[in-house]
């Protein structure tokens, strides 16, 4: 066969042996961490269990805390960053946070072995990652969703926000992948048994996103490309995981191609892999 009649044209896209790894290790109010690898580079987005939890979660993927290049924390609450200063200084990993949420962290998370400050709304490079923060609507001093870029996939991340601005959506347009907040059913909220403040709080605009709120979110990011989508944050006292897919997956209904899981609190998740293409 004539060797050049292998090659793609430049008009063709070549399948690279190198996909975007992603698992949420866990998700919820009492714990939060997503592992993101592009197979040279590999992090924690929040960490917010004990260091001994994380590397135990890791190790049953076969995945090593030592192997980790960095940890990315969204912001100040305890469930994200409870092993953050632990695990930064037991494997000398570089912590990237904002300023204000250093500030904020420091009385939880302690001496941190390196610290690299990042502005939301200026992308940046973590290794050979690379991240684009934004801001988001939540009750913490610097709050900050994702998108991370690998060979042609992208992955968005919006967790933790009372409302889905213009800006989040705009930063979550043309997604490989997404990490959405489906924090509370409505009325499970309104007739569960949280104090009236704190329920006031989740439904708020610097609070949590709802089933239904999520679901209007993903109506609206929907795309041909879009092939996956993890529900995230579920409150365990206000939400169920059918609640949460019943909901959200009315946005689906449309759109054959995407796929829509729960991440839960208790446990990781499967492990995605998204193949780039060049």
């Amino acid at each position: 066969m004539d060797e050049t009649a292998a090659r793609p044209t430049s008009g063709q896209r070549q399948t690279i042996e190198s996909p975007l790894t992603v698992c949420m290790l866990a998700s919820g109010s009492k714990g939060n961490a997503i592992y993101v690898s592009d197979g040279t580079t590999s992090l924690l987005l929040d960490a917010g269990l004990s260091g001994v939890e994380i590397e135990r979660r890791l190790n049953t993927l076969g995945l090593k805390a030592e192997h980790l290049d960095a940890i990315l924390v969204s912001h100040e609450h305890s469930d994200h960053i409870k092993g953050v200063g632990i695990l930064s200084r037991r494997y000398h990993l570089p912590v990237y946070l904002t300023k204000e949420t250093e500030k904020a962290a420091h009385c939880i998370v302690g001496r941190l072995e390196e610290t690299k400050h990042f502005q939301c709304g200026e992308p940046l490079n973590i290794n050979t990652l690379s991240v684009r923060p934004f801001s988001i609507c939540h009750d913490a001093a610097d709050p900050a969703g994702f998108t991370f870029s690998h060979q042609g996939i992208k992955l968005g991340v919006a967790t933790d926000l009372g409302v889905a601005t213009s800006l989040v959506k705009t930063h979550l347009k043309g997604c490989t992948a997404l990490i959405l907040e489906a924090n509370h059913d409505p009325a499970m909220l309104v007739n569960g048994p949280y104090p009236w403040p704190l329920k006031q709080r989740v439904k708020g605009r610097t609070g949590h996103l709802s089933n239904s709120d999520s679901r209007e979110l993903l109506k609206e990011l929907l795309h041909d490309g879009l092939s996956h989508v993890i529900l995230a944050h579920l409150s365990e006292t206000n939400n169920t995981m059918e609640k949460a897919i019943s909901e959200v997956g009315l946005a689906l209904q449309t759109c054959g191609k995407t796929i829509l899981t729960g991440a839960t609190q208790d446990k990781c998740s499967e492990v995605f892999c998204f193949n780039g293409f060049k």
